[in-house]
């Protein structure tokens, strides 16, 4: 190519190359990769979830395939914050990519805690608060499925962090846009869209559940046009950006989803078929991006490249 597309962009307060960053749940603490690939093409990566206190996980069998898709119930597996802080923030600071944490909490104490402790480490860019947990003070309800709950537990975090803060929204609710109204007036600086879809598969021989934990979250392509659906929603309920997730295996999927009101994309579950997956769809995206008409002199804050895309869609 004569010249490339610029890509760069700055997403709530985080600076990305490109675009494309890895999910949460599916890069692990972003070292893992490094075998596959450069990090540090990535517009950013997403770690895994992460608790004040280690967490064990849900027992075995906690992951099945589905069609065009997988069920996973992991149960946020993850070493905790110490462990984290010490032992793999200094070998993720040698990686030129933003790094952002994805949290969470038994309680709203709990996620206060955690906002606290990221507020104070070198080396975090930004903060993603995974609201589909369980809060135990509320008899197991998760957090991000109650409107009251998902303002306190955002505006208490919002309270004790001044890093860029992005909440990431379940599915499983009646109209994700009223979620996605309260994050920003409670001070979210963005939004992920979406989560997991619940779901469940039964091995008819054996007549039982095929996930240990019986039900679990639906991921990959089988949930892309669920996905599209409410970053869409949630673009015309809100102003602060989003990252949309949900099945992306192709260029064409990141432009969709830029369509419909996403600034930057995750990639979730096809790091598991394609590990190098990430940094292809980057190449792929410029290519496409040309072939649409892209301006290769856009870039960030500019009027050409991926924005320019999104631009065309949508006249707020």
């Amino acid at each position: 190519m004569s010249k490339d597309i610029n890509l760069s962009n700055t997403v709530a307060g985080i600076e990305l190359k490109n675009p494309v960053l890895a999910a949460s749940g599916t890069f692990g603490y972003g070292l893992l990769y490094e075998k596959f690939f450069d990090v540090s093409l990535l517009g950013g990566f997403v770690t895994k979830g992460l608790s004040l206190k280690p967490k064990a996980g849900n027992p075995a069998p906690r992951i099945c395939e589905t069609p065009s898709g997988m069920l996973n119930a992991i149960g946020l597996q993850n070493i905790g914050f110490d462990k984290f802080a010490g032992q793999k923030l200094p070998k993720l600071a040698k990686i030129d990519t933003s790094v952002i944490v994805n949290f969470f909490g038994d309680t709203i104490d709990e996620y206060v805690a955690m906002a606290e402790r990221l507020d104070d480490t070198a080396g975090v860019h930004g903060l993603e608060m995974n609201i589909s947990c369980p809060n135990v003070e509320k008899g197991g309800a998760a957090f991000g499925k109650d409107l009251k709950t998902t303002e306190k537990v955002v505006s208490a975090c919002r309270d004790v962090t001044s890093k860029p803060l992005i909440v990431k929204l379940t599915p499983d609710v009646a109209d994700i846009a009223e979620f996605a109204r309260v994050c920003q007036a409670r001070g979210a600086d963005g939004i992920s869209v979406i989560n997991t879809v619940p779901g469940m598969a039964i091995d008819i021989r054996s007549r039982k559940p095929v996930l240990a934990n019986i039900t679990g979250g639906l991921s990959g392509p089988a949930i892309k046009p669920i996905a599209v659906r409410m970053v869409w929603q949630c673009y015309e309920a809100v102003n602060i950006p989003i990252f949309g997730i949900g099945g992306i295996s192709s260029a064409e999927d990141i432009v969709e989803f830029a369509l419909a009101g996403a600034s930057a994309v995750q990639i979730g579950t096809m790091n598991f078929i394609d590990p190098s997956i990430c940094v292809k769809l980057i190449d792929d995206l410029k290519v496409l991006l040309k072939e649409l008409g892209a301006d290769a002199t856009g870039g960030a804050g500019g009027a050409g490249g991926y924005r320019e895309l999104i631009g065309a869609a949508h006249k707020k």
